[in-house]
């Protein structure tokens, strides 16, 4: 206990929110209910892969409100997720922290595989709450914060509410939604009207978030579970789909079913900033935690998907809506990451980033029509397996190259990104200078995050 009786993890906590505080510009903190700064809305979807979207190229998948999303805003092609599942993502969203700095690196609890070649890290099973979170950021600058959907950092006593959020809708340590998409679950919902689909349900949260919020600034976090398993699509849905022709790629109804149920839930809380006349003063932020789940949809041309670090399981839609500074139609080809996001929302939001280690760098200068950011590499760190056969490894992107890791047998693989977005020609024989380049870099980089790394299965 501490000197005024507060046990050591709310001393901690509050010094971190102080530190918050105190790094904001003074002018901001005399004024901290300015309704002339930016609302924020970020939208996160579950395992919806690069190739999922109408604007990204699916022609079977019907997403018009995301579509129309990117149509207004800014269309990444080169965003990134820190991590390849979900837990360590999020993390890096709430923090602007790679997950390797602070310690979470897979999907919560995680799982041991046998058989395996390497004793990997264990798994924290919460974002630490010396953590400073972007909603603690927010909320020491007068925003309102609401968390709805998802959470999956943590349990009891590491919930949004003890992590800065004003209010929790939904989020729990659950991966997948308790109970399926069809209310009533064991979600911490009131009122669950028997047949409502989660995803509908969630949405109309957000909405409700929105209206109550309308005369001040406010930050919501809504993140759905759509397309994360169970696959679970409205009947009508799925029999539309069965019947939709397809051509000669073959399709899953009732996933397709879901990604329009996730459109329609983002339609829901855009016409609900629309109808209140916030559309113009909301940053609009749409984003998934990690790749596609190949065992339900297709990465081509990116290969692999969720759990790899090849570029189907990082590489992620990303769309930016904000009329008075994104000038729509734009699409950036500039790679940005995960970590980039709580940088970028504190600098429109007019506050300081906290004065700590920050990973990622603010893309307002993409936003507002600039073609490249500060040259820099992008990294990430899963020194674990996954149910989908990925093995532990680590990765760098520099320029148009990037190299894996990995570390059951320590071979390398390099691949000219532009060239080569498959990554199916592996250039490591051919271009040992820019691998031992990449190699230090990485190296160096493991070092000064304190990764923790997988070692070698003792005699048995």
């Amino acid at each position: 206990m501490t000197m005024n009786g507060m046990t050591r993890r709310d001393f901690i906590r509050k010094a971190g929110l102080a530190a918050a505080a105190l790094a904001l510009p003074t002018d901001l903190l005399a004024d901290a209910a300015r309704a002339d700064r930016p609302n924020f809305v970020f939208i996160l979807a579950d395992d919806l892969g690069w190739a999922d979207l109408n604007c990204y190229g699916n022609t079977f998948h019907e997403t018009p409100n995301i579509d129309r999303l990117a149509a207004e805003g800014v269309r990444f092609t080169n965003a990134y997720a820190a991590c390849p599942v979900c837990s360590p993502t999020r993390a890096s969203i709430m923090t602007g922290r790679y997950p390797a700095r602070i310690g979470l690196t897979d999907w919560i609890p995680g799982h041991r595989i046998k058989d395996a070649k390497l004793v990997t890290p264990d798994v924290l099973k919460y974002l630490p709450h010396d953590e400073i979170t972007i909603a603690e950021a927010l909320k020491s600058a007068g925003y309102a914060t609401g968390s709805v959907g998802k959470w999956h950092m943590g349990g009891d006593g590491y919930l949004p509410q003890d992590q800065g959020f004003d209010i929790n809708i939904g989020g729990s340590n659950a991966g997948s939604p308790p109970g399926g998409y069809y209310l009533p679950n064991k979600m911490n919902l009131k009122d669950m009207k028997p047949g409502e689909y989660l995803t509908d349900r969630l949405a109309s949260e957000g909405a409700k978030f929105i209206e109550a919020n309308k005369s001040r600034p406010f930050f919501l976090y809504q993140a759905f579970h759509s397309v994360h398993i169970p696959i679970q699509a409205k009947k009508e849905y799925q029999e539309k789909y069965r019947a939709k022709p397809s051509g000669d790629r073959k399709y899953n109804a009732a996933y397709a079913g879901m990604v329009q149920s996730l459109d329609e839930g983002v339609g829901r809380i855009l016409r609900t900033l629309k109808d209140l006349d916030l559309d113009k003063r909301t940053v609009v932020f749409f984003v998934s935690d990690n790749g596609g789940f190949l065992q339900y949809t297709r990465n081509d041309p990116l290969r692999e998907g969720k759990g790899y670090l090849y570029e189907g399981g990082i590489r992620d839609p990303m769309i930016v809506r904000y009329p008075p500074l994104v000038k729509a139609g734009r699409v950036r080809e500039t790679p940005v990451s995960s970590v980039d996001f709580f940088p970028t929302i504190l600098e429109m939001a007019g506050a300081r980033t906290p004065k700590r280690q920050i990973d990622g760098i603010s893309i307002v200068s993409l936003l507002r029509g600039k073609d490249a950011l500060p040259r820099r590499a992008l990294y990430w760190h899963y020194p674990h397996y996954n149910s989908q056969g990925g093995t532990p490894a680590s990765a760098i992107r520099y320029g148009d190259y990037k190299l894996l890791h990995f570390y059951e047998d320590n071979h390398v693989e390099l691949y000219n990104l532009r060239d080569d977005i498959s990554e199916q020609h592996d250039l490591s024989a051919k271009a040992p200078q820019t691998v031992a380049k990449l190699r230090g870099l990485l190296s160096d980089w493991l070092n000064d995050v304190g990764a923790k790394l997988p070692t070698p299965i003792g005699p048995r």
